[in-house]
């Protein structure tokens, strides 16, 4: 089992890094505290795999001593555990500004008379902490998909619960766009096995239908064109850290055309090394 602590600056970017690391597969709680970790952690071991990736967000100045704080670090490291401790932090000016952002008081506010000083304060109090950290990730300069590539690089599932995954959805526009849809493609202009007696009743994962569908050298080319698009976009979301792409594409009904297309497309971006879910919303409804 793993534990990874997430501690750090108020501002720093601990819940940011938690809801990334929720994404990787981690199991996130949020100020647990210190005591209640060992009693916690096993828990979680008993729990047959079911709890293997814990991410507890940890704030040492929540009523409690470094001293505890660090003592339960120890008797982790020192068991069948393996327990990590990740301190985030930014420059001064970086955490006034997003506090500024958010127009949330800064929790030394009270007590110091300015945010600055705040700042400054929360730093000298942590530095111990910082002190005994694994990693430091200092995200002044990190964008959004930054932190989640740093996050990913350090603490990735070797599994690869982190990585990418891309749903290609077929549907009918009839009963509407998917809402989750990324993008969406429309190959109504395709000649439709619904005007076909003998295809009507079937669907688009039925070969009957499927080469019929891939019988016209317009759903040839459309295809090898959206190939192309996969393989040129699919990189960049990755980079920009995407968990889920939706990529949808819809026919009338969604019976025939848009299920033959998804299909297809499916098995392209397998080829591509990217996990892939395969769903066909509106194939079975009226």
């Amino acid at each position: 089992m793993e534990i990874l602590i997430i501690s750090g600056l108020s501002g720093g970017g601990k819940s940011q890094a938690a809801s990334f690391l929720e994404d990787m597969g981690y199991y996130i709680v949020d100020n647990l505290p210190a005591g209640v970790i060992l009693k916690f952690a096993e828990f979680c071991a008993g729990a047959q795999g079911q709890y293997d990736r814990l991410a507890l967000v940890y704030d040492v100045r929540a009523g409690e001593d470094f001293a505890e704080f660090f003592r339960v670090l120890d008797d982790l490291k020192r068991g069948q555990i393996t327990c990590r401790l990740l301190f985030l932090e930014a420059s001064v000016s970086t955490i006034i500004h997003r506090y500024k952002e958010t127009r949330r008081p800064h929790p030394l506010y009270g007590e110091c008379g300015s945010l600055e000083a705040a700042v400054n304060r929360e730093m000298a109090l942590m530095r111990p902490v910082r002190e005994r950290a694994d990693y430091v990730i200092n995200s002044t300069d990190y964008s959004t998909a930054k932190l989640k590539r740093e996050l990913a690089r350090l603490f990735g599932d070797p599994g690869g619960r982190g990585e990418m995954v891309v749903n290609v959805l077929s549907f009918g526009f009839k009963h509407g766009i998917p809402l989750e849809a990324d993008l969406v493609f429309d190959v109504r202009f395709m000649p439709n096995p619904y005007y076909i007696e003998t295809m009507r009743p079937q669907t688009g994962l039925d070969q009957e239908v499927y080469d019929y569908v891939f019988s016209f050298s317009q759903t040839r080319e459309f295809l090898k064109r959206l190939e192309d698009l996969m393989s040129f976009v699919l990189p960049y979301y990755k980079e920009e850290g995407k968990t889920v792409l939706v990529v949808a594409v819809g026919c009338t009904g969604g019976h025939h055309r848009s299920v033959a297309v998804a299909r297809a497309l499916a098995a392209f971006i397998r080829t591509l090394g990217y996990q892939v879910t395969e769903n066909h919303r509106d194939m079975t409804r009226s």
